[in-house]
C-alpha cells in the first residue's frame, strides 16, 4: 500500500510539472487547438498535447521501480508480459495520438494501429475467454475470445477519445474508472495492479489541475487514447482474476458513460450517414448543457456524479450474488433510460427530423462526390472555380469566394474568385475554411456567406465543405508546384 501511495504522489507531481512544461512550450510554438469550428465549446485557442504529461506521469513511477530495490518493483517486472504490454502498447498508442494531434490521422490509420496493439495485448495474455453473468452458467467464448478482446480494447480507446469534449471531462471519467479497479485489486491483494492504477490516477489528477474548467491546456488525442488503452488493458486483467458472477460487467459498468456515449454516436452517425470519426454537438455532454441549460463547469460536475454512480454500481456488482447483481443491473438500466429520455435520445418526435437529415446527407454526399471529381480534373485555378461555383445554390448561400495565395519573388499575390446572389436580407453569417495540404502553410481560403438568419452552419454541411476544401487544397498545391517548376507559363489573373 505504501508503494502504491508513493507511486500516486510521484505520478501526480510529475504529471502536474510536465503539464506546466508542455503548456509553456505549446504557447511558445503555437501548438493550439484552434476554436474555429461550429462544434467547438471553447471560444479561444487553447494549448493541446497535455496528454504527453499524462503519459509521462504514468510511466515515471513504473520506471523508477527499476532503480529502487523493492518487493513491489520485483513483482511488477516478474510479470514481464504485463509490463511489456503496458509499456509497448502504451507508447504505440501515445505516438498514434501525438501524430493525430499534429498532422491528423485518418480512420484507417487509427484502426490499423489500434487493432495491431490490441492483437499484441491478446498475444501477451490480455484477453477475455469466459463471460460470467448473474443469470446462468459462465459462457466460454472459444474462438470468439479474439474478436471480443480486440473490440473491447479498440472500443474503449475510442470511447475515451469521443468523451473528451468538455474541460476536465475525460480526465474525470478516467479517474472514476480507476477507483473501482484500484479497490478491487487492493481487496484481492494484487499489489501490481494497485501500483498501475495508482500511477494512472495520480497522472490524471496532476493533469486535471490545469484542465478543469476553465482549462488552460487540453489532453488531445495523445491523452484520451492513452487513457482508454490503459483502462482497457488493466480492466482485462482485473476481470480475468475476478471470481464474481459478473466479472466482465464490472469494467463495462465502470466505463458506462464513455461506452454509452460511443454507442449512441455510432448509431447516430450510421443512421445519418456521417463519417464515424466526424465530430458533432450531439454527445451526451453537449446535450446535458443544452437540454438542462447548465454551464460548462456544472455540466462536467453532473457527469462526474453519473460516473461516480457507475463506479459504485461496479463495486457493488463485484461483491453481490446473482440475485443482488440482477437488482443492481435493473436499477442502473432504469437510471440510464431516464437519462436518455431526459436528454432527448428516445424522443419519437425527432424521427421525422432524422429521416430528413439522412436524405439531406445523401444529397450532400452526391454533391461532394461530383464537385470533388470536377476539382480533381481541373488543370487551372479558373477550372477549380468553375467546379465550386455551383455550391452557391446547392448550399443556399448568398456569396461564395475562393482566395488562393500564390508565392512570388519579392512577396506574394492573391487570386480571388467571387460569386453572389440574392438569398435573404438578414445579418450575414460567414464560414471560412482554410486551404491546407499536409504541413504546408495556408494556401488560401474558401468562404461561404449566408444571409438567411442562421447563427451557425449545419454540421453535415460543414463536414461536406471541409471535404471539398481538402480536395481544393490538394489540387491547388499541385498547381502551385507546377507553376514553380515552369514560371514562364504562369498567367496572372486579375
Amino acid at each position: 500500500m505504501i508503494t502504491s501511495f508513493v507511486a500516486f504522489l510521484t505520478s501526480l507531481v510529475v504529471g502536474a510539472v510536465l503539464t506546466l512544461v508542455v503548456r509553456n512550450r505549446a504557447y511558445a510554438h503555437g501548438w493550439f487547438d484552434q476554436a474555429k469550428s461550429s462544434r467547438k465549446i471553447h471560444a479561444r485557442p487553447v494549448p493541446r498535447l497535455g496528454g504527453v504529461a499524462i503519459v509521462g506521469g504514468f510511466f515515471a513511477p513504473l520506471c523508477a521501480l527499476m532503480l529502487v530495490d523493492s518487493g513491489v518493483g520485483t513483482a511488477f517486472f516478474m510479470q514481464d508480459r504485463l509490463a511489456l504490454g503496458l509499456f509497448a502498447g502504451g507508447i504505440a498508442i501515445a505516438f498514434l495520438g501525438l501524430y493525430d494531434d499534429f498532422r491528423g490521422a485518418g480512420a484507417r490509420l487509427k484502426f490499423f494501429v489500434q487493432f495491431a496493439v490490441a492483437a499484441g495485448l491478446y498475444a501477451l495474455g490480455f484477453r477475455v475467454e469466459v463471460i460470467s453473468t448473474p443469470f446462468g452458467a459462465p459462457i466460454a467464448l472459444g474462438w470468439l475470445a479474439v474478436p471480443f478482446t480486440l473490440l473491447w480494447i479498440v472500443g474503449v480507446v475510442n470511447a475515451m477519445n469521443l468523451i473528451d469534449g468538455l474541460d476536465g471531462l475525460a480526465g474525470g471519467v478516467a479517474f472514476f474508472a480507476v477507483l473501482p479497479n484500484f479497490l478491487l485489486a487492493f481487496a484481492r491483494g494484487d499489489v501490481v495492479l494497485c501500483l498501475v492504477m495508482a500511477a494512472l490516477g495520480g497522472a490524471v489528477l496532476g493533469f486535471l489541475i490545469f484542465n478543469f474548467n476553465p482549462a488552460s491546456i487540453f489532453m488531445g488525442d495523445t491523452g484520451s487514447m492513452f487513457l482508454g488503452f490503459a483502462l482497457a488493458a488493466v480492466s482485462l486483467k482485473t476481470c480475468s482474476k475476478s471470481g464474481t458472477a459478473v466479472s466482465m460487467l464490472v469494467p463495462l459498468i465502470a466505463l458506462g458513460l464513455p461506452i454509452m456515449d460511443t454507442l449512441l454516436a455510432v448509431v447516430r452517425r450510421t443512421i445519418l450517414r456521417r463519417p464515424l470519426f466526424s465530430a458533432d454537438k450531439e454527445h451526451i455532454h453537449h446535450r446535458v448543457m443544452s437540454r438542462m441549460l447548465l454551464s460548462h463547469r456544472t455540466a462536467v460536475l453532473v457527469l462526474y456524479g453519473v460516473c461516480c454512480l457507475f463506479a459504485l454500481t461496479a463495486l457493488g456488482l463485484s461483491y453481490a450474488n446473482g440475485a443482488q447483481s440482477a437488482m443492481l443491473l435493473t436499477a442502473i438500466a432504469v437510471v440510464v433510460m431516464v437519462l436518455m429520455r431526459k436528454l432527448g435520445y428516445l424522443s419519437l418526435a425527432r424521427a421525422g427530423e432524422v429521416g430528413e437529415a439522412r436524405r439531406r446527407n445523401n444529397q450532400l454526399r452526391a454533391v461532394v462526390r461530383d464537385v470533388s471529381d470536377a476539382v480533381g480534373r481541373a488543370g487551372t485555378l479558373a477550372a477549380v472555380w468553375d467546379a465550386l461555383r455551383g455550391l452557391l445554390e446547392t448550399m443556399d448561400a448568398a456569396r461564395i469566394s475562393l482566395r488562393v495565395d500564390r508565392p512570388r519573388q519579392g512577396g506574394a499575390e492573391a487570386v480571388t474568385f467571387e460569386a453572389s446572389r440574392s438569398a435573404g436580407a438578414a445579418l450575414p453569417f460567414e464560414l471560412v475554411l482554410e486551404l491546407r495540404h499536409g504541413e504546408a502553410a495556408s494556401l488560401g481560403r474558401l468562404t461561404l456567406t449566408w444571409c438567411d438568419g442562421r447563427g451557425e452552419v449545419d454540421r453535415d454541411e460543414e463536414l461536406a465543405l471541409e471535404v471539398l476544401a481538402d480536395a481544393v487544397a490538394k489540387v491547388v498545391s499541385v498547381l502551385q508546384a507546377r507553376d514553380a517548376a515552369d514560371p514562364a507559363k504562369v498567367i496572372t489573373l486579375r
